[in-house]
Protein backbone atom coordinates (compact mmCIF):
# COMPACT_ATOMS: atom_id res chain seq x y z
CA UNK A 1 0.00 0.00 0.00
CA UNK A 2 1.52 3.48 -1.06
CA UNK A 3 1.52 6.37 1.40
CA UNK A 4 -1.41 8.18 -0.41
CA UNK A 5 -3.41 4.85 -0.13
CA UNK A 6 -2.50 4.57 3.65
CA UNK A 7 -3.85 8.45 4.16
CA UNK A 8 -7.19 7.47 2.14
CA UNK A 9 -7.92 4.69 3.86
CA UNK A 10 -7.14 6.48 7.17
CA UNK A 11 -9.66 8.75 5.95
CA UNK A 12 -11.78 6.00 5.36
CA UNK A 13 -11.80 4.59 8.85
CA UNK A 14 -11.93 7.89 10.97
CA UNK A 15 -15.30 8.60 8.99
CA UNK A 16 -16.69 4.99 9.14
CA UNK A 17 -14.69 3.68 12.62
CA UNK A 18 -16.89 6.94 14.71
CA UNK A 19 -19.83 6.11 12.38
CA UNK A 20 -20.49 2.46 14.03
CA UNK A 21 -19.34 2.67 17.29
CA UNK A 22 -21.83 5.70 17.67
CA UNK A 23 -24.41 3.51 16.41
CA UNK A 24 -25.27 5.11 12.55
CA UNK A 25 -25.05 1.92 11.08
CA UNK A 26 -26.66 -0.51 13.98
CA UNK A 27 -25.99 -4.22 14.89
CA UNK A 28 -26.84 -6.21 11.44
CA UNK A 29 -26.63 -3.16 9.08
CA UNK A 30 -25.00 -4.36 5.93
CA UNK A 31 -22.49 -2.25 3.87
CA UNK A 32 -21.63 -2.39 0.35
CA UNK A 33 -17.81 -2.16 -0.26
CA UNK A 34 -18.75 -0.83 -3.92
CA UNK A 35 -20.75 1.69 -2.80
CA UNK A 36 -18.80 2.43 0.22
CA UNK A 37 -15.69 2.91 -2.40
CA UNK A 38 -17.80 5.47 -4.16
CA UNK A 39 -18.89 7.42 -1.58
CA UNK A 40 -15.65 8.01 0.32
CA UNK A 41 -14.30 8.38 -3.66
CA UNK A 42 -11.42 5.45 -3.10
CA UNK A 43 -10.51 2.52 -4.78
CA UNK A 44 -11.71 -0.75 -3.84
CA UNK A 45 -8.39 -1.95 -2.53
CA UNK A 46 -8.51 0.94 -0.27
CA UNK A 47 -12.29 0.01 0.51
CA UNK A 48 -11.21 -3.24 1.65
CA UNK A 49 -8.04 -2.25 3.51
CA UNK A 50 -10.44 -0.61 5.75
CA UNK A 51 -12.61 -3.33 6.03
CA UNK A 52 -10.24 -5.81 7.21
CA UNK A 53 -8.74 -2.99 10.13
CA UNK A 54 -12.58 -2.88 10.98
CA UNK A 55 -12.76 -6.63 10.95
CA UNK A 56 -9.55 -6.93 13.21
CA UNK A 57 -11.57 -4.53 15.80
CA UNK A 58 -14.66 -6.70 15.47
CA UNK A 59 -17.32 -4.05 14.44
CA UNK A 60 -17.56 -5.87 11.19
CA UNK A 61 -17.81 -9.20 9.60
CA UNK A 62 -17.42 -9.71 5.39
CA UNK A 63 -19.11 -12.35 3.72
CA UNK A 64 -19.04 -12.76 0.27
CA UNK A 65 -22.46 -12.33 -1.57
CA UNK A 66 -23.76 -11.03 1.34
CA UNK A 67 -21.22 -7.84 2.39
CA UNK A 68 -19.87 -6.15 5.18
CA UNK A 69 -22.13 -6.33 8.28
CA UNK A 70 -22.05 -4.38 11.06
CA UNK A 71 -21.42 -6.80 14.50
CA UNK A 72 -23.66 -6.75 17.70
CA UNK A 73 -21.65 -4.13 20.37
CA UNK A 74 -21.08 -7.37 22.90
CA UNK A 75 -18.49 -8.79 19.71
CA UNK A 76 -16.15 -5.51 19.29
CA UNK A 77 -12.89 -5.39 20.89
CA UNK A 78 -13.48 -2.62 23.50
CA UNK A 79 -10.32 -2.83 24.23
CA UNK A 80 -8.96 -1.52 21.22
CA UNK A 81 -7.52 1.73 21.64
CA UNK A 82 -8.88 3.34 19.01
CA UNK A 83 -12.30 1.69 19.18
CA UNK A 84 -12.10 3.54 22.99
CA UNK A 85 -11.09 6.71 20.94
CA UNK A 86 -13.96 6.57 18.80
CA UNK A 87 -16.73 5.84 21.34
CA UNK A 88 -14.97 8.54 23.89
CA UNK A 89 -15.80 10.99 21.00
CA UNK A 90 -19.27 9.64 20.27
CA UNK A 91 -22.47 10.73 22.33
CA UNK A 92 -22.07 8.00 24.88
CA UNK A 93 -19.16 9.33 26.13
CA UNK A 94 -19.78 9.43 29.67
CA UNK A 95 -20.98 5.99 29.99
CA UNK A 96 -18.09 4.25 28.01
CA UNK A 97 -16.22 6.85 30.65
CA UNK A 98 -17.34 5.28 33.74
CA UNK A 99 -17.04 1.65 32.05
CA UNK A 100 -13.68 2.51 31.25
CA UNK A 101 -12.84 4.43 35.21
CA UNK A 102 -14.53 0.83 36.90
CA UNK A 103 -12.06 -1.03 35.31
CA UNK A 104 -9.45 0.90 36.20
CA UNK A 105 -10.46 0.72 39.74
CA UNK A 106 -10.70 -3.06 39.92
CA UNK A 107 -7.18 -3.41 38.25
CA UNK A 108 -4.75 -0.48 38.73
CA UNK A 109 -4.79 -0.38 42.88
CA UNK A 110 -3.67 -4.04 42.80
CA UNK A 111 -1.74 -3.20 40.37
CA UNK A 112 0.15 -0.46 42.60
CA UNK A 113 0.23 -3.10 45.48
CA UNK A 114 2.22 -5.36 43.59
CA UNK A 115 4.11 -2.54 42.12
CA UNK A 116 5.52 -1.91 45.44
CA UNK A 117 6.85 -5.72 46.05
CA UNK A 118 8.10 -6.14 42.50
CA UNK A 119 9.44 -2.18 40.95
CA UNK A 120 12.76 -2.35 40.39
CA UNK A 121 14.63 0.79 41.33
CA UNK A 122 14.76 2.31 38.36
CA UNK A 123 11.05 1.85 38.03
CA UNK A 124 10.89 3.58 41.31
CA UNK A 125 12.65 6.47 40.39
CA UNK A 126 10.56 7.49 36.90
CA UNK A 127 7.11 6.97 38.70
CA UNK A 128 9.11 9.87 41.40
CA UNK A 129 9.42 11.59 38.21
CA UNK A 130 6.25 11.17 36.69
CA UNK A 131 4.57 12.30 40.16
CA UNK A 132 6.69 15.20 40.52
CA UNK A 133 6.11 16.13 36.31
CA UNK A 134 2.58 16.33 37.69
CA UNK A 135 2.66 18.40 40.21
CA UNK A 136 5.09 20.89 38.09
CA UNK A 137 2.20 20.77 35.51
CA UNK A 138 -1.28 20.76 38.38
CA UNK A 139 -1.22 24.58 37.97
CA UNK A 140 -1.98 27.56 35.33
CA UNK A 141 -4.40 25.58 33.07
CA UNK A 142 -1.52 23.25 31.44
CA UNK A 143 -3.36 19.87 31.62
CA UNK A 144 -1.35 19.02 28.13
CA UNK A 145 1.48 18.54 30.14
CA UNK A 146 0.01 16.94 33.16
CA UNK A 147 -1.54 14.62 30.64
CA UNK A 148 1.72 13.46 29.51
CA UNK A 149 3.00 12.62 33.03
CA UNK A 150 -0.05 11.03 34.42
CA UNK A 151 -0.28 8.65 31.42
CA UNK A 152 3.37 7.78 32.44
CA UNK A 153 2.75 7.38 36.13
CA UNK A 154 0.17 4.62 35.57
CA UNK A 155 2.04 3.08 32.77
CA UNK A 156 5.01 2.60 35.18
CA UNK A 157 2.32 1.46 37.90
CA UNK A 158 0.78 -1.73 35.59
CA UNK A 159 4.41 -2.34 34.24
CA UNK A 160 6.24 -2.55 37.75
CA UNK A 161 2.88 -4.97 39.13
CA UNK A 162 5.29 -7.33 37.08
CA UNK A 163 1.73 -9.15 35.58
CA UNK A 164 1.99 -8.86 32.25
CA UNK A 165 -1.89 -8.99 31.99
CA UNK A 166 -1.81 -5.71 33.74
CA UNK A 167 0.86 -4.34 32.02
CA UNK A 168 -1.38 -4.61 28.17
CA UNK A 169 -4.09 -2.36 30.08
CA UNK A 170 -1.46 0.60 29.50
CA UNK A 171 -3.27 1.70 26.28
CA UNK A 172 -6.88 1.45 27.31
CA UNK A 173 -5.53 3.43 31.01
CA UNK A 174 -3.71 6.08 28.57
CA UNK A 175 -7.25 6.73 26.21
CA UNK A 176 -9.65 7.26 29.16
CA UNK A 177 -7.26 9.83 30.68
CA UNK A 178 -6.19 11.74 27.02
CA UNK A 179 -10.15 11.12 26.63
CA UNK A 180 -11.16 12.76 30.03
CA UNK A 181 -8.10 15.90 28.85
CA UNK A 182 -9.40 16.40 25.09
CA UNK A 183 -12.95 16.33 25.50
CA UNK A 184 -12.71 18.29 28.62
CA UNK A 185 -14.25 16.01 31.23
CA UNK A 186 -11.44 17.38 33.78
CA UNK A 187 -11.91 21.00 35.98
CA UNK A 188 -9.40 23.66 34.57
CA UNK A 189 -6.29 22.25 36.98
CA UNK A 190 -6.34 18.86 38.45
CA UNK A 191 -7.54 17.84 41.84
CA UNK A 192 -4.95 19.03 44.10
CA UNK A 193 -5.86 16.02 46.65
CA UNK A 194 -5.68 13.68 43.52
CA UNK A 195 -2.11 15.49 42.59
CA UNK A 196 -1.33 14.74 45.78
CA UNK A 197 -2.36 11.13 46.07
CA UNK A 198 -0.13 10.33 43.15
CA UNK A 199 3.13 11.48 44.90
CA UNK A 200 2.57 9.48 47.80
CA UNK A 201 1.75 6.22 45.74
CA UNK A 202 5.04 6.74 44.63
CA UNK A 203 6.18 6.69 48.00
CA UNK A 204 4.86 4.13 49.11
CA UNK A 205 6.04 1.70 46.11
CA UNK A 206 9.30 3.23 46.69
CA UNK A 207 9.18 1.81 50.33
CA UNK A 208 7.76 -1.06 49.49
CA UNK A 209 4.84 -0.52 51.71
CA UNK A 210 1.98 -2.76 49.05
CA UNK A 211 -1.59 -1.96 51.28
CA UNK A 212 -0.43 2.12 51.33
CA UNK A 213 -0.11 1.71 47.36
CA UNK A 214 -3.42 -0.04 46.80
CA UNK A 215 -5.48 1.41 49.33
CA UNK A 216 -4.09 5.27 47.79
CA UNK A 217 -4.90 3.81 44.83
CA UNK A 218 -7.88 3.29 45.25
CA UNK A 219 -8.64 6.66 46.06
CA UNK A 220 -7.32 7.87 42.87
CA UNK A 221 -10.31 5.48 41.44
CA UNK A 222 -12.53 6.69 43.85
CA UNK A 223 -11.67 10.49 43.41
CA UNK A 224 -11.99 10.11 39.42
CA UNK A 225 -15.62 8.40 39.72
CA UNK A 226 -16.96 11.05 41.89
CA UNK A 227 -15.48 13.94 39.18
CA UNK A 228 -17.20 12.06 36.45
CA UNK A 229 -20.45 12.40 38.53
CA UNK A 230 -19.80 16.35 38.63
CA UNK A 231 -18.34 16.77 34.43
CA UNK A 232 -20.31 13.66 32.94
CA UNK A 233 -23.04 13.01 34.80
Amino acid sequence: MTTSDRGLHGRVLDALGPAITAGEYPSGSVLRTDELAQRFEVSRSVMREAVRVLESMHLVESRRRVGVTVLPTAEWNVYDPQVIRWRLAGADRPRQLRSLTVLRSAVEPVAAGLAAKFATPEQCAELTECALGMVANSRGHRLEGYLVHDIAFHRVILNASGNEMFARLGDVVAEVLAGRTHHEVMFEDPDPAAVTLHVQVAEAVREGDAARAQELTQQIAEGALQELDILAP
